[in-house]
């Protein structure tokens, strides 16, 4: 890894931590959506799927166009392609569970 790469790693994977921008890239990949659309896929208030796409759109893991006057989000597919695929690999080959391990613990 390059020297100084650090600080930019954890940026980025700090913003992917993120259960529901998670969610929403997963949506993202499959389609444009509008933030109302994102909203009532994952069935959760506009205004938090609002905050929730602003870091991704800082750090450009998503794109923004506009349509008239809606506002239509795009994942950075050739940033996020190689990153699920990664992920999908490790969890199949390496991970013991399968992937389930991979999964939050409930107390």
């Amino acid at each position: 890894m390059k020297k100084g790469l650090t600080e930019t790693c954890y940026r980025f994977f700090t913003n992917l931590s993120n259960p529901t921008r998670l969610a929403a890239l997963e949506q993202l990949m499959t389609k444009p959506l509008s933030v109302g659309e994102l909203a009532k896929t994952l069935g959760q208030e506009q205004s938090m799927i609002s905050h929730n796409l602003k870091p991704l759109l800082e750090c450009n893991i998503i794109a923004i166009r506009k349509e008239g006057k809606r506002h239509i989000y795009t994942a950075n597919k050739e940033t996020l392609t190689p990153i699920f695929s990664a992920i999908e690999n490790h969890a199949q080959k390496f991970c013991p569970t399968g992937g389930t391990c991979l999964k939050e613990e409930k107390p």
